[in-house]
């Protein structure tokens, strides 16, 4: 199997850009991603929750993978969302990310199954044994209804082609449990933003981020500053970016970042139904926050 992908830093769950008529808008993107890497991001992370890839189809699934991975040329790492609530599914996707030479996966939880934990196993087992590509296991219980104890992470840390784990459970009791025992090659990435900076205080190495959407060079810095043990830099910069961390989830994510970003003139606002629109009220909150960070007139 691949060797471990020994990922550090600040990678940016991608939005995906939507022309009016609900397609991808494939320059937008492009924009996005040079927006990204010219700003100093350490990696890039397409087709996640953030990119809306549960009302993808798989062939715009593939196509945003291949657009994002063309346009960073290697200039970043990057690690395709390949997950499904299907094990044949996710191999299927994780496949196509192997094929593109994305640098790793990161594999959801199976959502809506419920499976047990021996399940959470078997699934992550299957796709590495099917696929030579480190892959991230992404537990999110609130969006899967199921948690991967830290028990299970630690069994699924000793399987070749493991690299990590996007740890988005909230539970820092769990995050510590898995930091104390983890091998020395298994990398813990946050999955909260607003929780990054605690995390990365406990030893974790990094943050998949829906905020770099929009603040990239900042909350890279910040991540930077944690990890060179400057903790009170790093608290400045995540007290001056909090209140956008939370107006990001104010809403389902990701309708707040989409709404920012289109407020920035950066992309179209346009979602895939379920997902619409933010209500009023809280487009305001959003835009103020974005006004007391001057970003309402940045360009790409």
């Amino acid at each position: 199997m691949s060797s471990t992908f020994l990922f550090r830093g600040t990678a940016t769950a991608l939005v995906t850009p939507m022309l009016p008529d609900g397609e991808v808008d494939t320059e937008a993107l492009r924009r996005l991603v040079e927006f990204q890497i010219s700003n100093g991001i350490n990696g890039l992370v397409p087709v996640g929750t953030t990119g809306e890839s549960a009302t993808l189809s798989h062939p715009e699934h593939h196509h945003v993978m291949d657009i994002v991975a063309e346009q960073a040329n290697g200039r970043v790492p990057i690690i395709v969302g390949a997950g499904s609530n299907s094990t044949r599914e996710a191999i299927s996707l994780t496949q196509h990310a192997r094929a593109i030479g994305a640098s790793a996966a990161l594999s959801v939880a199976p959502y809506y199954n419920k499976p047990t934990q021996q399940g959470f196993f078997e699934h992550y087992k299957a796709i590495t044994e099917a696929v030579d590509i480190p892959v991230f296991v992404y537990n999110v219980p609130g969006r899967t209804g199921s948690n991967i104890n830290a028990e299970t992470t630690l069994r699924l840390a000793e399987l070749p082609g493991i690299a990590g784990i996007k740890e988005a459970s909230g539970n820092i009791p769990q995050v510590m449990e898995i930091l104390r025992h983890r091998p020395n090659n298994f990398v813990v990435l946050s999955g909260d933003d607003a929780l990054t900076l605690p995390m990365m205080a406990l030893g974790a190495d990094g943050v998949i981020s829906v905020v770099a959407n929009e603040v990239p060079s900042a909350f890279s810095r910040m991540v930077q500053f944690c990890r060179e043990g400057d903790f009170v830099q790093a608290r400045e910069i995540h007290e001056q970016l909090l209140d956008l961390m939370n107006c990001n989830f104010i809403e389902s994510n990701p309708i707040p970042v989409k709404s920012a970003l289109a407020m920035m003139g950066m992309i179209n606002e346009v979602y895939r139904l379920p997902l619409t629109r933010m209500s009023m009220d809280h487009r305001i909150k959003l835009r103020r926050v974005l006004e007391e960070l001057s970003l309402l007139e940045q360009t790409v």
